[in-house]
């Protein structure tokens, strides 16, 4: 009996329903020998538009999951769509949790979260795994691996890429910082929203990776704009001139999955201004520390502020083509 489950004999169909239910089986002659494999119980802290769909991914894949969200209503809509269970407090959605993730906003969120009253931390108990999936500072990240390290469970920094889209379809990329043996313990459950995953190396590896992203992105958004805002000042077909230059050197990502939203001027959606000018004061605070010549970073941080300064905090990052429009 396994899981309130019996299983008697060989049988193909039964050895299929183990393995559906969370189990493996091997079979002995014609005795089925079941090992158990139990799904971790994972809690999950912050359902924005990233965590939403990276905790749904979770309860597909069969794992026992229990969130945790500041906004009480995001917590019961998504059990309502995705079923598990919510909680009031972090604590009281870690409490017997094998794996924590965080997926909140920045450091000061991270902090209440993690240590702050009622925060996970209290509530953890010791062999467990505190994953964060915030994009937060690698100094943070290697205080919260040395706290966790005195309390008796591990910590790991796992920044992601690739948008709400790429969280909603389970197609994200994460680096990951930390100890090999304990990115072991936790990559199949990484595996249920990312395509692409890899330790980057020790504690703050996957933030300062994830710094490296956003350095690229911001130089390439900035030259998506400039050359779609020379292309419709000259004249051009610009839809001719983007399927012609997105099938050279000059394609990207961004070019791909941008241009025409961009061309529209619709920027009600992605990853919001406010968010990235976050995550570049994180970028231009380590570069200072390593002595990291970053103008280009720099300058496009400057074009985003210029972008909240026409009430854009929430639009896309692909919106700095309106800032060269208006000028």
């Amino acid at each position: 009996m396994i899981g309130g489950i019996v299983f008697f004999g060989a049988s193909h169909s039964l050895r299929n329903m183990a393995c559906e239910i969370g189990f493996s089986s091997s079979c002995c002659c014609w005795r089925t020998r079941i090992k158990v494999i139990f799904m971790k119980k994972i809690a999950f802290i912050g359902l924005g538009n990233m965590g939403f769909p990276m905790a749904g991914h979770l309860i597909n894949k069969g794992y026992s999951v229990t969130v945790y969200n500041r906004t009480a209503s995001v917590a019961e809509r998504w059990i309502e769509q995705y079923g598990g269970e919510s909680r009031l407090t972090p604590a009281a959605a870690a409490e017997g949790a094998e794996v924590v993730i965080t997926c909140v906003g920045n450091d000061d969120d991270l902090q209440a979260v993690v240590q702050g009253r009622d925060g996970v931390f209290s509530a953890m108990q010791s062999g467990s795994v505190l994953l964060d999936h915030t994009t937060a500072s690698a100094e943070k990240a290697r205080e919260l691996a040395s706290l966790a390290a005195t309390k008796g469970f591990a910590f790991l920094d796992a920044p992601v890429s690739g948008g709400q889209l790429g969280a909603e379809q389970g197609t994200l990329t994460a680096m990951v910082g930390g100890e090999a043996d304990v990115f072991n313990q936790v990559e199949s459950v990484l595996s249920c929203y990312t395509k692409t995953v890899r330790l980057m190396g020790p504690v703050g590896a996957g933030q300062l990776t994830k710094m490296v992203n956003q350095i690229c992105v911001a130089g390439l958004l900035q030259g998506l704009a400039e050359g779609l805002h020379f292309a419709e000042q000259a004249g051009l077909d610009v839809e001719a001139v983007m399927q012609v230059v997105s099938q050279g050197a000059a394609s990207s990502w961004q070019m791909q999955n941008r241009y025409q939203s961009m061309l529209d001027r619709e920027f009600d959606f992605g990853f919001a201004v406010k968010w990235m000018r976050k995550d570049l004061r994180y970028v231009l605070d380590e570069a200072r520390k390593q002595g990291a010549q970053l103008p280009v970073t720099a300058l496009v941080d400057q074009f985003y502020a210029d972008i909240e300064a026409m009430g854009g905090a929430d639009w896309d990052t692909s919106s700095l083509i309106q800032r060269l429009q208006c000028r």
